[in-house]
């Protein structure tokens, strides 16, 4: 595999498996979107949003921090048609007609700014619609064998190239990228959840027919400095049981515990479709000497386009709610 002549190795397809051991003092968030199409593939996408952030004392109890929960109806131009969401905060209809693009992020801002501002659950899964909402098509290439070649032919129809013209938007569709050629694979996903700790992991809505799952899991805990280890993995059912993984990080870092700005920070990938992507990864000690709370602009103005990945940008993103788990520590005797 080559891109202007380099040769590159395979991408990595090792999932990371179960969730590691939970640490005593630790606080966890875990979080998921799952995406279906009650109507069947021309119709309208479902996202049910789920959030948990559990704190672990002394034992291998858990005690339950707080929630979030949504469920949304997005139309084939991925326009929100209804939302709700659990809580239910002041301003959330506001973002029924917005596109899920990268601008919905925007109007989640404008529209929830406390939200964004205490690093709640409900805003950490209501700006994954963007992302969440953009790969989930990919679920369709492992129940229906059509798929690729749909695709293709759409991308070859002039009337519909310049939506699938994605060239250069991140590490993996660089110029000359095989990505470029839409030939995504996936491989099986493992599990998330450790059967000897069931309660790791919130619960996950029932996955029947095809879906995608976009989960996330945060660890942050404190030891001088502050340590996180954070996990992302986009995936897919299947018609033969397991789950397909396409995207799959895992994410060290430590931080001041004074200051919150980073002082170390290691991005592993486990899972990538393409020999190109894993190259963004070298690039995350450009957030080195940044403040965890500005976290969600440094990686957009560091990481853009063939310096990202997008999925490694959303993985980074996210590491900007670790202040507000920290405000839980705090908090405990």
């Amino acid at each position: 595999m080559s891109v202007s002549g380099e040769v590159l190795a395979p991408p990595p397809k090792t999932p990371a498996g179960p969730a590691p051991a939970r640490l005593a003092g630790a606080v966890r968030r875990t979080t998921s979107i799952d995406v279906d199409w009650p109507g069947g593939r021309a119709g309208h996408m479902r996202l049910l949003g789920r959030a948990r952030d559990i704190f672990t004392p002394g034992a291998k109890d858990i005690v339950v921090l707080g929630e979030g929960a949504f469920e949304a109806s997005i139309d084939t131009e991925r326009r929100l048609l209804a939302l709700r969401a659990a809580p239910a905060p002041a301003g959330l209809q506001a973002l029924v007609g917005e596109r899920a693009g990268g601008h919905l992020r925007g109007a989640i801002d404008r529209a929830l700014p406390e939200e964004r501002r205490n690093g709640t659950t409900l805003h950490l899964i209501l700006d994954d619609i963007a992302g969440s909402s953009l790969i989930s098509p990919w679920a369709w290439s492992r129940w229906d064998p059509e798929w690729l070649a749909q695709m293709r032919a759409r991308k070859a129809d002039p009337k519909f190239a310049a939506a699938f013209n994605r060239e250069n938007i991140c590490a993996g569709l660089r110029t000359g990228s095989s990505g470029l050629g839409l030939a995504a694979d996936g491989v099986d996903a493992g599990v998330l959840r450790d059967p000897v700790d069931p309660q790791g992991w919130h619960e996950f809505p029932a996955a029947p027919g095809a879906g995608m799952r976009r989960a996330r899991r945060i660890d942050v805990w404190r030891d001088g400095v502050i340590h996180i280890d954070a996990h992302f993995q986009d995936s897919a059912t299947t018609p033969e049981g397991p789950r397909a993984a396409l995207h799959e990080y895992r994410i060290r870092a430590t931080a001041d515990a004074a200051t919150l700005v980073l002082l170390s920070l290691e991005a592993e990938p486990r899972v990538l479709p393409f020999a190109e992507c894993p190259a963004a990864a070298a690039n995350v000690g450009r957030m080195l000497g940044k403040s965890l709370t500005a976290l969600r602009e440094a990686v957009l103005g560091e990481l853009r386009g063939v310096a990202g990945c997008t999925h490694l940008n959303d993985a980074l993103r996210a590491l900007a709610d670790v202040p507000a788990l920290l405000r839980y520590l705090e908090k405990q005797p």
